[in-house]
């Protein structure tokens, strides 16, 4: 496990998922906890730009639930919020999209344990208007991923 925090203004947050963007790869899952308003949207729009993709095309997936983007490689974005069960998320079909693409899951707290062990979590909470609290920690073979850890260093931001 490898693990850090740091605080951060909403332009060091942009850039800081820019950098975790680009060390991103196909299979690797991001879980985003934090309350509405902590900026996991506006994380997930720095990470796709950073992957190649285009960061105007992402909006929170909560009414459709899985929102997909091109970069360097396929990006999938899901919001769990309204999934009434650990079963619904099962029903999306979620293991079958990791090894093709990067997925960012909103929300993971609630599916924590659908989640495979091999993960990046990351957690966002409000300080002020212009300040995010961010908390991360590597989990499994993620936390072996030098190049991942390395991008996530608050004082490279």
């Amino acid at each position: 496990m490898n693990a850090n925090s740091g605080e951060l203004d909403l332009l060091g947050l942009e850039e800081w998922g820019r950098s975790l963007g680009a060390e991103a790869f196909p299979g690797l899952v991001v879980g985003l906890i934090g309350p509405l308003g902590a900026g996991k949207t506006t994380l997930v729009r720095a990470i796709v730009d950073g992957c190649g993709g285009n960061p105007a095309a992402v909006t929170s997936p909560t009414f459709v639930l899985v929102q997909e983007y091109e970069g360097r490689f396929p990006i999938a974005h899901l919001d769990v919020y309204r999934l009434k069960s650990a079963q619904e998320y099962l029903d999306l079909g979620i293991d079958e999209i990791i090894p093709e693409a990067l997925l960012v899951v909103e929300w993971a707290d609630r599916v924590k344990d659908q989640l495979p062990p091999d993960r990046l979590e990351i957690t966002l909470t409000p300080v002020d208007e212009t300040k995010r609290k961010v908390e991360w920690v590597a989990l499994g073979k993620v936390a072996e991923l030098t190049t991942v850890c390395d991008a996530l260093a608050f004082d490279a931001v």
